[in-house]
């Protein structure tokens, strides 16, 4: 495997359970589908629609999420926001997160010397 690939692959598997808090946290206002994809880009984090609906759909069917049908404008639209639950399960997935980075914070530096 070419080291481009590998490194891709790698990168690929890291960011993938950064997605799930970062659409958490993304919903303590409500959004739809496509707004939650410019949102999340727009901080640096990317997101194809193919991973996305399913991984919101997976959400609320965990509790996490409760989705509602907006069809106000000229194109119906379905709204996800965050359960009480969801965000609760934010607020621990923040701390672990936080917990987390500062261990590889640590690490890192520590590799650096």
């Amino acid at each position: 495997m070419k080291r481009e690939d590998l490194l891709g692959n790698l990168v690929l598997e890291m960011r993938r359970g950064t997605v799930v808090l970062g659409v958490l946290a993304s919903l303590r206002q409500p959004a739809y589908g496509y707004g939650l994809i410019e949102r999340l880009s727009a901080t640096g984090i990317a997101v194809e629609a193919n991973t996305l609906y399913p991984l919101l759909r997976r959400l609320e069917g965990q509790g996490l999420l409760v989705s509602t049908w907006n069809t106000d404008g000229a194109k119906p639209r379905k709204y996800y926001a965050l359960t009480d639950l969801g965000g609760e399960v934010l607020g621990e997935m923040r701390v672990q997160w936080q917990t987390t980075v500062r261990a590889m914070e640590g690490i890192l530096e520590e590799d650096q010397r």
